[in-house]
């Protein structure tokens, strides 16, 4: 079927194409002049979303903003919000919208869902194109009614938000509230175990005696080395005293030796005298000789005496410095103890700071969540409050006109083409020679010329070869 056969068509149907579209226009118009008036009420309300928590000052993930107002999106127009909107307006209390319900659902399910359904059907929520502004807008037959619905919608989405926002940190701060707890329980046995040791072992600052004991400990091994230099010198004495007296230093170097010797010699030399002069029967000779050997045992004693006093005093000293090392093996023990108490002291007082840290963050953390959890603030603010509307928003008769002009339109050519469907006509030579399948040779024209030059009617009963159609 080409061009010319269709626009034929469409002239044969004509008149149903036009009564097809006068029909739609009509039935338009007067649908839209019987439809009860629609009103429309808008509210609008802004998103303050920047990615800061206006509370706790956190960053929020850069990845979770572009999804930001669909999300509220979706709140607005969720049944949660519905239903607040609801018992807001409280619409389930009056007894026409019951005696409704129970006409419309036999009494099956609630009137608050049921409500909530019917206004979420004429809910209609547009967001700004690059702009954070979310348009909340409500059709109904009354125009107080759709303002204050809208209005209503905005309120509520906003406590919704709010709530939303609350309600997790009021679960988190029960729960830190208990961990909390738990945290000072613990905190008071670390500190209550670390109180019995220092009670046990009778510390008070384990560290400042740790420093004196310390102390003493170097002190006695300074002591312990001095005790043992002093020890061998007076050990080194004491062999040369015993072995050979009269070489000793100590021996050697003690006053009443020397003068004991200086006497002797003395004696000596006036024994030797005597004895040149007089015999040894001579009284003076017994005299001096008895003299002279009294001073050489006097000599002898006290260089025996002197002898066993550097003994004795190497004995002293080898007391000393057994002592010395008793003490300081003593103090190495106490030392270690104290190293040891003052290790299982550190242990118990990092449980202490251990306990104490994680109470102080989880009281922080506790102290967060409470303000969160009180806090009325929400990042979404009223706009544009809606206002009783003055004019209808529909039924509107103009776009209603022009939509059934294109539908009817439409409507008349496909009517047109089904008729001449179910009832195909020869309209031109090209619709014969498709209907016959043989060449059409010639056409007739019925019309009367307007100045008859021929006696026969017939126009180009051969006509030229080109235009004849012949198929095989």
């Amino acid at each position: 079927m080409n061009v010319s056969q269709i626009l034929l068509i469409l002239r044969a149907r004509r008149k149903i194409i036009l009564l097809t579209l006068l029909f739609t226009v009509a039935v338009t118009i007067a649908v839209s002049l019987v439809l009860p008036k629609s009103y429309k009420a808008t509210s609008s309300v802004i998103l303050n979303y920047k990615g800061v928590d206006s509370l706790t000052g956190l960053t929020l993930p850069g990845q979770l903003l572009p999804g930001y107002v669909a999300t509220q999106i979706d709140i607005i127009s969720s049944k949660n919000v519905a239903l607040r909107v609801v018992d807001a307006l409280k619409l389930a209390q009056s007894p026409t919208v019951v005696e409704q319900f129970n006409e419309a659902t036999d009494g099956q399910g609630t009137v608050r869902d049921w409500l909530a359904e019917l206004l979420l059907k004429k809910l209609e929520i547009v967001p700004g194109r690059e702009s954070s502004v979310v348009e909340i807008s409500f059709t109904g037959a009354d125009p107080q009614f759709v303002a204050a619905v809208a209005n209503a919608f905005a309120d509520e989405y906003q406590q919704a938000s709010i709530q939303l926002k609350s309600d997790p940190m009021k679960k988190a701060t029960s729960y830190f509230d208990g961990q909390a707890k738990v945290l000072r329980d613990a905190i008071e046995a670390a500190q209550s175990r670390l109180s019995k040791y220092q009670q046990e072992h009778g510390i008070v600052s384990v560290d400042n005696r740790l420093d004196v004991e310390s102390n003493r400990l170097n002190d006695l091994s300074a002591q312990l080395v001095a005790a043992q230099g002093q020890l061998m010198e007076a050990s080194s004495r004491q062999r040369m005293a015993s072995g050979q007296s009269g070489e000793s230093p100590d021996v050697a170097g003690n006053p009443l030796i020397q003068n004991m010797k200086v006497a002797l010699s003395a004696a000596e030399s006036k024994f030797a005298d005597i004895a040149q002069r007089l015999d040894k029967n001579h009284p003076q000779y017994q005299s001096a000789k008895a003299e002279v050997d009294q001073l050489r045992a006097d000599l002898k004693a006290q260089t025996r005496i002197t002898s066993n006093t550097v003994g004795n005093n190497a004995q002293i000293l080898m007391q000393r410095e057994a002592a010395i090392r008793g003490a300081l093996a003593a103090q190495k023990t106490k030392v270690l103890e104290l190293n040891r108490t003052r290790d299982e002291l550190n242990v118990l007082q990092k449980d202490v700071e251990n306990a104490q840290r994680a109470f102080d963050a989880t009281s922080a953390r506790l102290s967060q969540t409470r303000i969160e959890g009180q806090a009325e603030q929400s990042d979404v603010a009223l706009l544009n409050p809606a206002v009783v509307p003055v004019k209808p928003a529909g039924p509107k008769i103009l776009l209603n006109t022009a939509v059934a002009i294109v539908l009817g339109t439409m409507l008349g050519l496909g009517l047109g083409f089904l008729l001449e469907f179910f009832d195909r006509r020869v309209r031109s030579r090209a619709d014969l020679a498709d209907a016959l399948d043989i060449p059409v040779l010639g056409v007739i024209d019925w019309r009367q010329s307007e100045t008859p030059r021929r006696s026969s009617r017939f126009n180009g009963l051969f006509p030229r070869r080109s235009n004849l159609s012949i198929n095989s």
